[in-house]
């Protein structure tokens, strides 16, 4: 019932301010209404791939060695993720039942990309009482790789503990923003083994919470009612982390390391942006993030990781591959304040 007074709002701020007929008002209010259920169609397609990405794109690296540190040792690093785009989350396919208010200006059929998908767009028609509305679908960043850099630093705590935090300013990618920060804590097991420690052998566990808030452009629809203001959308993620980890040392400067991850994300979209015209009828963004909370929604990821270390004094190069759905490769630089 909320959605539809929404939509009625809006159709009768456009009857009082001369944009309908009292003939007309009702058929608008629908048409409005197929529009926006067409915008959480496509929002979902759309943006849900790269916010399954981001979750991947965050869990590397957490554990950079499952060693114990000395107590208060501080580790400072520079992470580069590299993830690699898979093709099947690079388009969808879209049909005119799929949509209510929206068709194809071409066909019955057609192949868009989504945002992790190419710059190829489509264009869809429909009409707001009598008066035409056209719509370019949104680019994808046309990237089959990913690269960003992040900052991560840990501090040496007593019991075996280790404080980790992560963080990137907003990123600028091709049509898109990114940016995470989180915090975890980790806790090396091995200690309590004294025959696992002789053999060099480490292993620890990690719990770790972090948020990832990625954007891009999104649906620029304009009416002769104004623009919506529909222009960026965001992915935004909560994730819980829990890993796994053993390693073994060789020579005292390399180190290989294998990781179990599981992690929980709450993923949630918002349209944010400069807010279009019509909101000075109606806060249509404030109706489209209520509508949008429909297609919220939990994942579960079972990742596998592996790296290599090699120690050059106080400093630290690493190499890291996960796996699972997708792959994402983390190479940091890391240096030890001892």
């Amino acid at each position: 019932m909320h959605k539809h007074t929404n939509i009625l709002v809006l159709a009768t701020a456009l009857l009082l301010t001369g944009g309908a007929t009292a003939q007309n008002t009702q058929q608008i209010a629908g048409d409005i209404g197929r529009l926006i259920t067409d915008a959480l169609f496509f929002s979902d397609k759309y943006i849900t791939p790269a916010a399954d990405a981001a979750v991947y794109q965050q869990s590397s690296g957490w554990i950079t060695s499952p060693r114990e540190r000395g107590l208060w040792d501080v580790t400072f690093g520079l992470h580069t993720n590299v993830f690699f785009t898979p093709k099947r989350d690079r388009v969808f396919t879209v049909y005119n039942d799929d949509f209510q208010f929206f068709q194809l200006e071409e066909g019955f059929r057609a192949a868009v990309p989504t945002a992790l998908g190419n710059d190829k767009q489509v264009y869809l028609t429909g009409m707001i009482g009598n008066d035409p509305v056209r719509l370019e679908t949104p680019e994808g960043i046309d990237m089959e790789t990913v690269a960003y850099p992040y900052l991560q630093g840990s501090v040496a705590l007593p019991w075996g503990n280790e404080l980790v935090v992560k963080y990137s300013p907003k990123v600028k990618l091709e049509k898109s923003n990114y940016q995470v920060y989180g915090v975890g804590l980790k806790h090396n097991i091995s200690r309590y083994f004294k025959s696992l420690e002789e053999e060099k052998i480490h292993i620890a566990v990690l719990a770790a919470y972090a948020k990832e808030d990625v954007s891009f452009n999104f649906l620029n629809v304009q009416t002769d009612y104004g623009s919506l203001g529909i222009n960026q959308i965001n992915g935004l993620v909560d994730t819980w982390q829990f890993q796994l980890s053993a390693s073994q040392q060789f020579w005292d400067d390399l180190e290989f390391m294998g990781s179990f991850i599981v992690n929980t994300s709450d993923v949630k979209y918002r349209v944010t942006g400069e807010t279009g015209t019509i909101e000075e009828i109606v806060p249509l963004q404030a109706v489209l993030n209520d509508r949008l909370k429909t297609i919220y929604k939990t994942r579960i990821n079972y990742i596998g990781e592996f790296s290599a270390a090699y120690n050059i004094g106080n400093f630290n190069i690493q190499t890291i591959v996960a796996f699972g759905k997708f792959v994402n490769t983390n190479v940091s630089l890391q240096y030890l304040f001892k």
